[in-house]
C-alpha cells in the first residue's frame, strides 16, 4: 500500500523545497526529523479539542470527545497548532470554541467540533499566509 498522500507530499516537498507550508489536517503519524527540519515552524495540524487539554498519543476522534464529556467540560472546540516531534505539543496558532450541551454524546459533540474545524483550518492558514506576505513586504521595503 502506498504511503498517504500527505506523507508522500511532505517527503517530496522536503526534497524539492517547492512547498511553503505543510498542512497535515488530522494526519496522525509522527513526521520524521528531516521533514520537521525542512519545514520548521511551517507544518500545521488541526486537533478536535482545545489544546493543550485532550491532546497527545491516543487522543483522536471519538476518544477526545468521550474524554471531554467524561470531564464535564462545558466548552470544547478545535485547535490549529504547529507540528513538532511530539503529538499535539506544538504552539497553538488558532482555536475555535463550541459549546458542550447537556444531552451531548461523543457523536453529537464530534459533529459540532468538525464543523468548527472546517471553518478554523482554512481561516488559520489564510491568516498565516497573509501575515507571512505582510512580513515579506516589510522586509523588502526600502528603508526611508
Amino acid at each position: 500500500m502506498p504511503p498517504p498522500i500527505v506523507a508522500r507530499s511532505a517527503r517530496e516537498g522536503a526534497e524539492s523545497d517547492d512547498n511553503d507550508v505543510v498542512v497535515t489536517a488530522g494526519y496522525m503519524k509522527k513526521l520524521g526529523p528531516a521533514t520537521l527540519t525542512a519545514y520548521d515552524q511551517r507544518i500545521f495540524n488541526i486537533h478536535p479539542a482545545l489544546l493543550p487539554k485532550y491532546g497527545g498519543r491516543g487522543m483522536y476522534g471519538l476518544h477526545v470527545h468521550r474524554a471531554v464529556l467524561a470531564a464535564g467540560e462545558m466548552i470544547s472546540g478545535a485547535s490549529v497548532h504547529l507540528v513538532t516531534a511530539e503529538y499535539d505539543e506544538g504552539p497553538i496558532v488558532a482555536r475555535r470554541e463550541v459549546p458542550v450541551f447537556p444531552g451531548d454524546d461523543p457523536e453529537s459533540l464530534a459533529e459540532r467540533v468538525l464543523a468548527a474545524e472546517h471553518i478554523l483550518l482554512p481561516s488559520a492558514i489564510r491568516d498565516m499566509a497573509v501575515q507571512s506576505m505582510s512580513d515579506g513586504q516589510q522586509e523588502s521595503a526600502p528603508a526611508r
